[in-house]
Formats: C-alpha cells, structure tokens, sequence
C-alpha cells in the first residue's frame, strides 16, 4: 500500500545510475550499489526533499532504524562478511539516504573506508542478479 507522504518522492539521478533496484519496503527503497568489491545496499526513504536523518519523523525515524537492522540482517545471510559498516554521510549526494556495506578483511579497502577506494568495479549482470536473489530470500 502506498503512503500519501511518499507523494513527490524521486530518487536522485546519480543514485539511480549506481545502483540496481531491490525492493520497496515501508519506508525505504532499497537498493545495490554496482561495486563487485563490497556487498553494499543504500536504504532511500521514499519521502520528498530530505537530506537528514533528523528530518524525518519520529515514526518514520524508528522505520529507518529497523530497516538498517533488517538490510544487516540480509547482507549478513546473503554475503560473507566480518563487519557490517552503516553510514549516512550525503557529502555528494545531498537526497538522505544510508549506506549498508558488508566488509571483509581481505576487502580492497580493509581496515579503511570504502569511500574513495579506486573506481567501482560492476557486477557482471548474472553477478548482480544472484546476489540480488540471495538477498530477497533473506527474511
């Protein structure tokens, strides 16, 4: 069922490009960013012109939350990881949206961050929709 707050929701242009559909949960869409090298899933509320987590509401903040446990969740049951890094920085793409990334310590970014880390590197499309799969079939 579609929330009458989603009204006006876009996904900004540079997010849609570097990145593959997942699903729309109740708030956020979800989305894999197209980088090989780091199981990486940006949560997008689906509400108009935000660019803070302190812009949303009480409700829809709680939402956020259990969504980031429940995108942990998937990535830890569809990806091998040793951590799980979350992050909401907006520095380039100013449209609020949080970074979910599994990370292993054998990754091309260990221990650092995952920002900056050289040119991603794509999924081969088959790549990219078996992990997708994997990730739906997380409950």
């Amino acid at each position: 069922m579609s929330d009458s707050r989603e009204a006006g929701f876009e996904l900004d242009p540079r997010l849609a490009h570097d990145t593959a559909f997942i699903a729309d949960w109740q708030l956020c869409r979800v989305l894999l960013l197209d980088d090989a090298r780091f199981p990486w899933l940006v949560l997008v509320p689906r509400r108009e012109a935000l660019v803070e987590v302190d812009d949303l509401d009480e409700s829809d903040n709680t939402r956020l939350m259990h969504e980031i446990r429940h995108a942990m969740k998937q990535l830890r049951g569809a990806a091998e990881c040793d951590k799980i890094n979350v992050g909401a920085l907006g520095n380039i793409v100013r449209q609020l949206h949080v970074h979910v990334v599994a990370r292993r310590e054998r990754d091309a970014a260990w221990p650092g961050p995952v920002w900056g880390r050289g040119p991603a590197q794509p999924y081969s499309p088959e790549a990219r929709e078996a992990l997708i799969m994997r990730l739906r079939s997380v409950q």
